[in-house]
């Protein structure tokens, strides 16, 4: 399917947004709850699947739902069309402080695999699919990497990602990163999970105890502060402040 040549601008450093122009009749689809705001004329419709096979039968939308539900997204994804005769705007928010990466898949070969809630919004005739990392240890240890999501088609995609984004080309390299870390890859990047090192790196060397592994050629995006990371920071942070609350009250209380 052709995608819609859809125009866009990128608003804000810290936390992002995209803002997508729209011509008449074309239509952008998105996560449910991306939306920030919309111009009149346009229109959205929440629907079962990406729009790629509009012949789709009920069983193959109820795969396709069910396949989002693995990765925790909703089953519905939403599509906005322009439905007036002048050019309309419709923009996305990412969920949380970082980037927003604009992928042109035609320019990538068609076919980008990301992390499983990377995805924001996509020009109409984005095919996007799970894809299960067939490596069992990517599964056990790899964190996000186990269930990915593939972006197929001709038009620009939009992805978010956590902090500041790294844009890396391999050649014929190997690269190793914090499992939580990437955002996506080229689908010629094999990927994997090893271990972080010896006994002891593992266990004192504070940077977990396996790691992704990235070989061969291909561009690859890493982000510098995954969501999971950063709820972890920041319930450490709580904790710590409540335990020295506590600690004061209780002297306050032994003064008095």
């Amino acid at each position: 399917m052709q995608s819609h040549e859809i125009d866009y601008r990128i608003v804000g450093e810290g936390v992002q947004l995209v803002e997508i122009e729209l011509d008449p009749g074309e239509t952008v689809i998105a996560e449910a709850g991306a939306m920030l705001y919309m111009e009149d004329g346009v229109d959205f419709t929440a629907k079962m699947g990406d729009g790629t096979n509009p012949r789709a039968g009920l069983f193959d939308k109820l795969l396709s739902a069910g396949s989002r539900v693995i990765t925790g997204e909703s089953l519905f994804m939403t599509h906005f069309t322009n439905q007036v005769y002048q050019k309309r705007k419709v923009a996305f928010a990412a969920p949380y402080p970082g980037t927003i990466i604009p992928l042109d898949l035609k320019e990538l070969g068609g076919h980008v695999i990301v992390q499983k809630d990377a995805f924001l919004c996509a020009a109409l005739g984005t095919k996007v699919s799970v894809t299960l990392n067939r490596r069992l240890g990517s599964g056990f240890f790899g964190g996000e990497g186990f269930i990915l999501q593939t972006l197929q088609g001709n038009g620009k995609a939009f992805v978010h990602a956590g902090g500041t984004v790294i844009e890396r080309t391999l050649h014929n390299e190997t690269l190793r990163v914090d499992t939580g870390c990437i955002v996506g890859f080229e689908p010629q990047i094999d990927y994997s999970i090893e271990q972080a090192g010896n006994l002891r790196s593992m266990i004192f060397g504070g940077e977990g105890i396996f790691l992704a592994t990235l070989r061969g050629s291909g561009k690859v995006w890493l982000q510098s502060m995954p969501i999971a990371k950063l709820i972890s920071r920041l319930s450490v942070s709580g904790k710590n402040a409540r335990k020295e609350g506590g600690a004061g009250l209780l002297g306050k209380i032994l003064e008095g």
